[in-house]
């Protein structure tokens, strides 16, 4: 018998590769890669592992990969609630963003991180302030993150002027490089918030670096105005003027598009992160996913932050982003459990350029949740795609491996003290001088 590090089995395993759905399955880790995945007897008798987890009421998936959020807004969670985007970012979050410290981050972002994995997030990819800070962050946590800085056309709360943003950016891409779980991404915020200047330079360093270029893109009607009114066209059309449309591309939210837009999406093979609650939430519409899913784009899933949102739960995320299709284009049949599941796992994957995670497969880094079947509201079960889009939610993760490590264990974290965490953000609350109720 082979010696290997874990075998983890249960009642159900989905691949999402072409074995599909294994029952009484189990899957094999040797280090931080999925060594074997089969049926339970079989593997059994195969391998020697140094440790066994066995859950007969469990349904073993690939991790959730939440592909847009910025997990330090746990600091401002539920402040400024039921507003506009425009007057929630410049009347309240950017206000409150000015006193923020790279301490204050590290503590947010660590919430963030126990808050996803306790729900089942095994990646998540991360645009905010101090971003060091985030990744530091991650890094202590166990999971694996793309994070990069904020870059505006006015000063930041980090680095002051933008020089400086792009200094700290090609720092922090030298600092990570090594690092197995922590990648950095060139991340310029929005079209209403950045020069053309700041976008071309941005897109010549995410090039230099093969990094990732993101961006928030046409989130609502009033930034598509703005745009139309200072460049004479729609956010995508001014991007592929620019020459920045192509598959190194990450845009979130794109809810306002042409079908022009859509064409230029799909033509430059940009990857799209669809944020359905956020976008409820402020009213800002419900973006043409299934049109983009038609035209071959890439969509990927992602939270948002949890001041917008309000919460970073991904399964919550994808029971949102498979009703609200159905009834704007009042057709059942449309966003199937299955494509919202891979938009939240494989999507995510392609869309971050991670391409060892997203399946189940031999050979791919081994992040891996486990969900408990044996709860009332997931009890009985017919399809688990369904159940898992429909029923189920963070809370019914009980099991967090990433990088093939156990990161947490039947609700338990390993690297954090959640205790430690929430007393930390009590005094900086304070600091903050936020009024809570």
């Amino acid at each position: 018998m082979k010696e290997v590090d874990l075998l983890v089995s249960g009642a159900f395993i989905l691949t999402l590769t072409n074995q599909g759905i294994i029952e009484d399955g189990a899957i094999v880790t040797k280090g931080n890669i999925i060594f074997d995945i089969g049926k339970k007897d079989i593997l059994e008798e195969r391998y020697l592992p140094k440790r066994r987890l066995e859950y007969g009421h469990g349904l073993i998936m690939p991790g959730l990969i939440n592909a847009h959020t910025h997990i330090a807004m746990t600091l401002f969670r539920g402040l400024a609630d039921d507003l506009p985007l425009m007057e929630w970012l410049n009347e309240y979050i950017f206000p409150a963003e000015r006193k923020l410290t790279a301490e204050m981050v590290y503590w947010g972002s660590l919430l963030g991180c126990a808050e996803m994995i306790l729900s089942g997030t095994t990646t998540f990819c991360d645009m905010y302030l101090f971003s060091d800070q985030v990744a530091e962050a991650a890094n202590r946590a166990g999971i694996r993150a793309v994070v990069g800085e904020v870059l505006y056309d006015f000063p930041s709360p980090n680095y002051g002027d933008l020089e400086n943003g792009f200094r700290y950016t090609e720092e922090l891409i030298n600092k990570w490089k090594e690092n197995p779980l922590i990648s950095v991404a060139v991340e310029p915020h929005a079209l209403f918030t950045c020069s053309p200047d700041l976008l071309k330079r941005a897109r010549d360093l995410a090039e230099r670096y093969s990094t990732p270029l993101i961006i928030h893109l046409s989130e609502t009607e009033e930034e598509v105005k703005v745009i139309k009114r200072r460049y004479g066209c729609t956010p995508v059309r001014h991007l592929h003027n620019l020459g920045i449309l192509d598959k190194r591309l990450i845009a979130a939210h794109c809810v306002i598009l042409t079908e022009e837009d859509i064409l230029l999406l799909a033509k430059h093979q940009v990857n799209v992160v669809h944020n359905p609650e956020s976008n409820l939430k402020l009213a800002s519409g419900i973006a043409p996913i299934p049109k983009l899913l038609e035209s071959g784009i890439t969509v990927a899933l992602g939270t948002d932050g949890p001041s917008s949102n309000n919460d970073l739960d991904m399964f919550l995320e994808m029971g949102t982003a498979a009703r609200i299709h159905k009834v704007k284009n009042l057709d059942p049949e449309i966003m199937k459990a299955e494509e919202v599941l891979k938009m939240a796992t494989i999507n995510g994957a392609i869309a971050l350029g991670l391409n060892e995670i997203g399946t189940l497969k031999a050979g791919k880094r081994a992040d891996i949740i486990v969900i408990d079947l044996n709860r009332p509201h997931l009890i009985p079960i017919y399809n688990p795609y369904s159940h898992l889009v429909y029923s189920a939610t963070g809370s019914d993760v009980i099991t967090t491996i990433i990088d093939g490590k156990i990161i947490m264990e039947n609700r338990e974290l390993h690297t954090l003290d959640l205790n430690e965490i929430k007393e930390k953000l009590k005094e900086i609350i304070k600091k903050l001088g936020i009024e809570t109720t």
